[in-house]
């Protein structure tokens, strides 16, 4: 085995991963409980991780952890088992259990080792997979507007907000309600038009609140005015 374990050292050197990983697999059993363990298991979880089987690098990492709580190299695993689930984490688009799971860890990790240099890395892949949840949620409530569900995509709208209050998608988000609210009361009975063109006027000037001095401002004003036009429009005036 001593040699089995030389070659495998070597190779793993060398950047030889899959190689090394086909040793390995054999060693890591034989070397349990001997003074070669540490630096063994930890290779092979490396070995795991360039090899990009994240999986795998994310649960022997974590195993590391847990064995080896005193090793100089423990503050490196932690991190890279939550790294490896940040590049597990899907597109937005898809389901996000691992990106919500990366979060975790890498929350973890920073409260665990408040003064690791990793730290910054750390918070910028938890800011990084934070924002991928946001597009999801903000991509849900837009797509509610595009089907013509206003009501829905208001709801959805305000959640979002309320939900985020930190979110670079937050002023897109105000603009949407507007759009929605606006959309809402011209596409409603008549009787309700003047009641929800009010509502999307509060939308409005919930909007110019925080936004009036961005690029955004523009289209929240043009909305505006159609709402003041139909207003003091005889067809949207209730009937005595």
């Amino acid at each position: 085995m001593g040699k089995k374990y030389i070659f495998a050292d070597s190779l793993y050197k060398q950047g030889k991963y899959k190689k090394a990983l086909k040793l390995m697999e054999q060693l890591v059993p034989a070397y349990r409980g001997k003074p070669q363990a540490e630096k063994l298991t930890f290779m092979y979880a490396n070995t795991h991780y360039m090899l990009g089987d994240y999986y795998s690098s994310a649960y022997q990492f974590e195993r590391f952890a847990q064995a080896y709580p005193q090793s100089d190299s423990t503050e490196i695993a932690s991190f890279k088992s939550a790294q490896s689930f940040y590049h597990l984490s899907e597109r937005y688009s898809l389901d996000q259990t691992q990106t919500i799971k990366g979060m975790e860890k890498l929350q973890e990790f920073i409260n665990s080792y408040p003064n690791s240099d990793k730290r910054a890395d750390a918070n910028e892949m938890v800011i990084e997979l934070r924002t991928k949840l946001e597009k999801k949620q903000f991509e849900i409530a837009k797509q509610l507007y595009r089907i013509e569900d206003y009501k829905a995509a208001i709801e959805s709208f305000d959640n979002f907000i309320a939900d985020n209050p930190g979110t670079i998608f937050r002023g897109e988000a105000f603009l949407y309600r507007l759009r929605a609210a606006y959309d809402l009361a011209v596409k409603s009975v008549p009787h309700l038009v003047q009641e929800r063109l009010m509502a999307a006027k509060d939308h409005y000037n919930n909007f110019m609140k925080y936004y009036q001095d961005t690029d955004l401002a523009a289209d929240a004003i043009e909305i505006n005015r159609k709402i003041d036009e139909k207003l003091v429009s005889k067809e949207t005036k209730p009937t005595s």
